[in-house]
Order: C-alpha cells, then sequence, then structure tokens
C-alpha cells in the first residue's frame, strides 16, 4: 500500500494532508524516514510512525456534521487561546476537518477520521458542489454577478463557474444562495470583494445535497449510514 493512502487510513487527513507529513521529514517505516511519496507499505510487518509515535489504521470511522458558529478555528490548538471547533466537540477520538472555514465563517464542516472520504470531498477535480447562504449590504447589479458566475482570476488563476441565485432583499442587504465547485482560501469573500462588496455574513448550508437543515449554530450531530453512503459516491 502507498504511504500517503496508509497514513490517511490512519485518521490524519486526507491525501494531500498526510503528504505534508512526509516532505516535512515526519513519517518513519521501521525508523527510517520516508521521503517518496510512492514508499510502498506493507501494513502486516512494517511499523509506521508520525512524530515518533507508531499509527496504525483506525477501526470504524467516525462521521460528524458540525455546525460551526462564527469565531472559533479550524485548528487542533490556537496559540492566542482562541476557541477552535474542538472545543465544541465531545469525543475521545481524534478527528480532523474536511476543508476549512475562515474564523469569521460560519456553518457546515464534516469532522472524521476517514482520510480516503476527505481526499474524494476536498480534491479539484472531483468538483465537489458547495452551497452558501451570503450577504452583502446594497443590491448587486445583474452584470456583476454575471462576471463571478463566469468566473474571476484569483491567484492568477481564473476560478470554476460559480451558481449565483437572489435569496431576498430586506433592509438594504441582499441575500444570495451561492454554489461553487472548488474551495480557494476566502473564495466567496474574495469574488464579492473584486466587485465591490464586502460580504457581510457567510455560511456553508450545503455540500451536494448534504444539507445542514436545522442543527443550532455549535452544536453537532453524527451522521447516518445513508448520509456517509452518499458523500462516498457524490
Amino acid at each position: 500500500m502507498r504511504i500517503n493512502k496508509y497514513l490517511a487510513q490512519c485518521g490524519l487527513g486526507s491525501r494531500r494532508k498526510v503528504e505534508e507529513l512526509i516532505t516535512q521529514g515526519r513519517v518513519t517505516v521501521n525508523k527510517r524516514k520516508v521521503e517518496e511519496m510512492g514508499f510502498d507499505v506493507d501494513p502486516a510487518n512494517d511499523s509506521v510512525s508520525v512524530d515518533g509515535k507508531i499509527v496504525k489504521p483506525v477501526g470504524t470511522p467516525t462521521y460528524i456534521m458540525f455546525n460551526k458558529p462564527k469565531g472559533c478555528l479550524c485548528a487542533a490548538t490556537d496559540p492566542k487561546g482562541r476557541k477552535t471547533i474542538y472545543d465544541y466537540v465531545d469525543t475521545d477520538k481524534r478527528l480532523f476537518n474536511v476543508g476549512r472555514l475562515d474564523y469569521d465563517t460560519e456553518g457546515l464542516l464534516i469532522l472524521t477520521n476517514d482520510g480516503e472520504l476527505a481526499n474524494l470531498l476536498t480534491h479539484p477535480s472531483n468538483e465537489i458542489p458547495k452551497t452558501y447562504l451570503v450577504k452583502v449590504e446594497g443590491q448587486v447589479p445583474e452584470n456583476d454577478l454575471a462576471i463571478l458566475r463566469k468566473g474571476i482570476v484569483l491567484d492568477g488563476v481564473l476560478t470554476k463557474r460559480a451558481k449565483i441565485k437572489l435569496k431576498e432583499i430586506e433592509n438594504g442587504v441582499s441575500s444570495y444562495f451561492v454554489t461553487i465547485f472548488e474551495g480557494r482560501n476566502r473564495q466567496i469573500r474574495r469574488m464579492f470583494a473584486t466587485i465591490g462588496k464586502e460580504v457581510v455574513f457567510l455560511k456553508r448550508i450545503a455540500i451536494g445535497d448534504l444539507r445542514l437543515g436545522g442543527l443550532g449554530r455549535g452544536a453537532y450531530r453524527y451522521l447516518t449510514d445513508e448520509e456517509v453512503f452518499y458523500l462516498k459516491h457524490i
């Protein structure tokens, strides 16, 4: 088995994430540092360690839907003492978040120790749709929305096409449903900034057809078998 797949099965993150552990020189097999992504490991006979600690594939994977509130980090710890998403979830299992929501963004986040599923949901080539509720002050002209739908250049690369639908305009604030098919850093905020609009509220409400529903802020629940099956075949 390739070392990156093995580490993902150990609940250390998606394949892309565990590849960072390898490039940082933190992975050893039989006490020898792994330097190649294509390194093969024998799960039955090899001893694999990360930062000097032996790691083994997890048993039954855990899948949690979490409604991230504004004002917490997608991180295990924070040196500044700010709250993280793991302050809200009561579990003794080592879970990681699938993708990220920035400090001021709330909404649907999946926590798991299934690295294969994380890789499926986050790899850009899979173009998994993610839908957000976006609020901006004032009304956005249709020609500006057309620009965002078509794609704009961020960091020198054109974004994929987006779906944008007006939800309502109330008290001078426009609300939109925005669906994107990638996950660049602060992508939606930066998209609207290019047309001169600051996002004043941002909430992820769905990943594919998996919706946040009525789950309260800061609350979480375990995914059903049907929901897990859906995500694995999205």
